[in-house]
């Protein structure tokens, strides 16, 4: 084996970052994405040129707790090793959680069977400094009882098209299989979690919008059944804003979504 080209094995990281100084998580470019970010401080701490892989693209301005990626680096490269280097290089708004091996074949997005997103909603007229960029800061009222039972509409294996956003690429199928969606809150902080096998491109903003439309007496839960139904992106309201939406985690296996009683964490 030649020294120029060593054995290579394949890792898994779990990182953290604050999105509002980023263009989201896809590469464009050498503008400042979460990607390239990760990419080039792999190059500086190792000398090795990686394509990372992302478990999906968050968008410009969301956050995550729990964004997951893999790439390789030569053979017998310590976990912690990376996460200490990588740490010490990757911009302070971006955090290496935890590192890994993974097997040959692991892929940050193709081996993914389920995500957990939560957005937050700050529900007051005075927003404080720390929150800026990191919620949605709806200053007016909002009925939070009519919002948290709207949400069990959304539970099921069902066709999303009417809250996924338009792409430049066809999507296979819009039918996704939601097992959580709760709205929770200690006010002025409203959280909404939900968590699915997949989601579609805003899918998450989109219900959110929604479901502030109820906070707001504009809808009822009625109307989200029929904007559900419709299957047609026109018959539903807007986008929620990026800044309050996190990557919470994003599972691999049966076995990560038991919780300590054996029951299945997003059900």
């Amino acid at each position: 084996m030649s020294i120029l080209n060593p054995p290579l094995s394949n890792y898994k990281v779990t990182l953290s970052y604050d999105g509002r100084s980023f263009l989201g998580w896809q590469r464009h470019g050498d503008k400042p994405t979460i990607q390239f970010a990760l990419e080039q401080a792999v190059t500086k701490a190792f000398a090795v040129r990686v394509a990372v892989q992302g478990s999906g693209r968050t968008d410009r301005g969301a956050h995550a707790h729990g964004q997951v990626a893999s790439f390789q680096l030569p053979t017998g490269t310590q976990p912690e090793l990376i996460k200490e280097k990588l740490n010490q290089i990757l911009p302070v708004e971006v955090r290496i959680v935890a590192v890994s091996c993974a097997a040959v074949d692991f892929h940050a997005c193709d081996s993914a069977i389920a995500k957990h997103y939560r957005y937050l909603i700050w529900n007051n007229r005075v927003l404080p400094a720390e929150h800026d960029g990191r919620v949605w800061h709806i200053k007016g009222p909002l009925d939070v009882q009519a919002m948290a039972d709207a949400c069990s509409i959304f539970v099921g294996e069902q066709d999303f098209a009417s809250f996924a956003t338009k792409t430049n690429f066809k999507q296979k199928s819009t039918r996704r299989t939601v097992t959580k969606a709760v709205l929770s809150h200690e006010l002025p902080m409203i959280t909404f979690d939900i968590c699915a096998d997949g989601f579609l491109y805003k899918m998450v903003r989109n219900i959110v919008r929604a479901i502030v439309k109820v906070g707001e007496g504009r809808y009822t839960r009625e109307d989200l059944c029929r904007i559900l139904v419709a299957k047609d992106r026109q018959a539903a309201p807007g986008t929620a804003p990026a800044s309050g939406l996190y990557l919470e985690q994003v599972f691999y296996s049966q076995d990560e979504l038991l919780d300590k009683t054996g029951k299945g964490i997003l059900r």
